[in-house]
């Protein structure tokens, strides 16, 4: 049998964080945070999706990856939860509405069938792999100068979605395997977080008196073509019949940051190096400039 997930409880500090936590960089620091707004919500019903089709899967392999799938996106959502609720605190308490809407949604999808679920999962997942390579491709260009907390918090949980990506996938073919109804799910699981991620970016932004200046929605615009750019690349590859998560190669420093994590002294907290030379693979603080 395959080794279980690897499941990494790190209870990452965000005493010392901001809502600008890329000075250099806000208009892509707010989406970043838009992304992070969604994940108590969507996460949550991922993982009840899961454990619903848990119980109709056969395959003890399929089972274990499930457990681990689960296990996983809970420390994701639990970490994010604690870094939204600095965000509210430091000034942007609109966000309350904004995360009234997400839990509205996916109230409505929990309404759906398991099978329509299950497509929304494995398409959001797959969408999930181009957001994955370019987040930990393009690090340097996009988190270097950044909060080393914040970039060490989308850095883990992108090599974990790495490490699960084929999970939601394999459950969708082993219990629907419709190539339609898949299709389907992986522009809709797709459009939504997108959809949902701009309404929390949009109200910040707001707030931040950005997004009504010309500079700061086209330097906006650039991130979210990039964004598009590498989330469709992702989405087109998945369209083949044939497809699997698996054919995907993972970025090579996913392992890099594997075995720096595994060098860790048990209950130190990993950061990464953001400030010199590149985003470093090996956890250490920040050093001054």
């Amino acid at each position: 049998m395959i080794e279980p997930l690897r499941v990494r409880s790190i209870p990452f500090d965000f005493g010392s964080a901001n809502a600008h936590w890329h000075p250099t960089q806000p208009e892509w620091g707010h989406m970043v945070n838009g992304g992070s707004l969604t994940m108590p919500y969507l996460e949550p019903f991922l993982n009840r999706t899961m454990r619903a089709a848990r119980e109709h899967i056969e395959d003890p392999q399929l089972r274990q990856d499930v457990d681990g799938f689960v296990r996983q996106e809970a420390q994701h959502y639990r970490n994010h939860r604690r870094y939204n609720e600095m965000l509210k605190a430091a000034g942007y308490a609109e966000l309350d509405a904004v995360e009234a809407t997400f839990e509205a949604d996916y109230e409505a999808l929990e309404q759906r069938s398991l099978s329509w679920r299950l497509a929304y999962a494995a398409g959001f997942e797959t969408m999930t792999i181009g957001i994955t390579e370019w987040l930990i491709d393009d690090r340097d260009a996009l988190f270097q100068g950044a909060d080393p907390t914040v970039t060490s918090l989308v850095l883990w949980h992108m090599v974990e979605e790495t490490e699960h990506k084929s999970v939601a996938f394999d459950v969708y073919q082993a219990l629907v395997g419709r190539y339609w109804l898949r299709l389907a799910g992986l522009f809709w699981g797709s459009l939504h977080m997108g959809l949902m991620s701009r309404r929390a970016y949009r109200a910040m932004l707001k707030r931040d008196g950005r997004w009504s200046n010309l500079r700061s929605r086209l330097r906006l615009w650039r991130q979210v073509g990039r964004f598009l750019s590498k989330a469709g690349a992702a989405m087109v590859h998945a369209m083949r019949p044939g497809y699997h998560p698996e054919q995907r190669r993972d970025p090579t420093w996913v392992s890099a940051w594997q075995a720096a994590y595994e060098a860790l002294p048990e209950g130190e907290l990993p950061l990464l190096e953001t400030h010199q030379g590149g985003i470093a693979p090996a956890f250490a603080p920040p050093q001054p400039s």
